[in-house]
């Protein structure tokens, strides 16, 4: 006797806000009628924090005291025991998006070390999902259906006046170098048109190599995800590549602007965010490969926001 269990949100991109209802419908189809012990729907949000392997041992409080932090949780029965008649058969759901007390429903973010999930699973991270059982006599097996949604978070009122930045590398001015007097001549001028920047908007500006005694290879922008998490004991501050763009190969002309443009992936980042055990941060990267090897690095902490 074949079922098929599934779960069909009303809203197509499946974004919702704080304060907003998420709806739908669990939509079952069976060629013949079907008993059933109930069907329930459940949703729960969780914060879920870790710490890389090289900081494994060192934070030892931090397992102890840093657990998984719940953001929301509900939990509706959909429809008593019974029978399911052959056919299609829509029951329709609504759950309102809301929290208890002073919690705050943060954005929807997929990192390495900082999760963050409503779902329905006992482990998550914010991440959001429903889950739908069914459960089944006991020769049948029970049904289960998961569906992930998107949680934004609630524009900010502050205007956002985008400030450019202006930037010059040469030998000189570069960090962590060891004999500098050995780095052939460079010099690269360029400037991005705001560090605190909106999610939805692309980060751009422009770059000029004006000259470089070796000939150039690449020129990329990498954008890198900063989590840090821990407790009063102390805290792992981890950086991970997120993406990295290729904006010009070969030894490009001289003097000539290089468009800098870069779109914030969707899921893999999100506002700025700082609380009590985690942190979310953001920085791009300017990286010149030039033929010799050498690698010429200038880091730009980022400030997201949602407007």
């Amino acid at each position: 006797m074949s079922v098929t269990l599934d779960i069909r949100l009303k809203r197509a991109n499946k974004v919702y806000h704080e304060g907003e209802s998420v709806a739908g419908v669990v939509l079952l189809v069976c060629k013949e009628a079907v008993q059933h012990h109930g069907i329930t729907l459940n949703m729960e949000g969780l914060v879920n924090l870790q710490l890389s392997s090289k900081s494994v041992g060192v934070f030892e409080a931090f397992y102890n005291s840093v657990k998984p932090i719940q953001l929301i949780s509900s939990n509706v029965e959909v429809a008593k025991a019974g029978k399911i008649p052959a056919g299609k058969t829509e029951i329709p759901f609504e759950f309102p998006l809301s929290t208890k007390g002073n919690k705050v429903l943060y954005e929807t973010y997929h990192g390495v070390f900082v999760n963050i999930q409503v779902t329905d699973l006992p482990v998550s991270s914010p991440q959001y999902t429903l889950r739908c059982d069914m459960k089944r006599p006991l020769l049948a097996k029970d049904l289960s259906r998961n569906c992930e949604f998107i949680v934004h978070s609630q524009p900010q009122k502050a205007k956002v006046v985008p400030t450019p930045v202006n930037f010059t590398i040469t030998p000189a001015t570069l960090q962590n170098t060891r004999e500098r007097s050995l780095l052939p001549k460079f010099l690269v001028r360029g400037h991005l048109d705001a560090t605190s920047c909106v999610i939805s908007r692309p980060l751009s500006g422009e770059l000029v190599v004006e000259n470089s005694e070796v000939p150039i290879k690449s020129i990329e922008l990498q954008l890198v995800r900063v989590e840090t998490c821990g407790c009063a004991e102390g805290y792992a501050r981890d950086a991970t590549e997120i993406q990295n763009i290729q904006i010009a190969e070969g030894d490009v002309c001289h003097g000539l602007p290089i468009p800098v443009y870069m779109v914030f992936p969707r899921l893999f980042t999100c506002p700025t965010l700082e609380t009590t055990n985690f942190k979310v941060e953001f920085e791009v990267n300017v990286v010149i490969v030039l033929h010799d090897d050498h690698l010429i690095t200038e880091n730009f902490p980022l400030k997201l926001c949602r407007v």
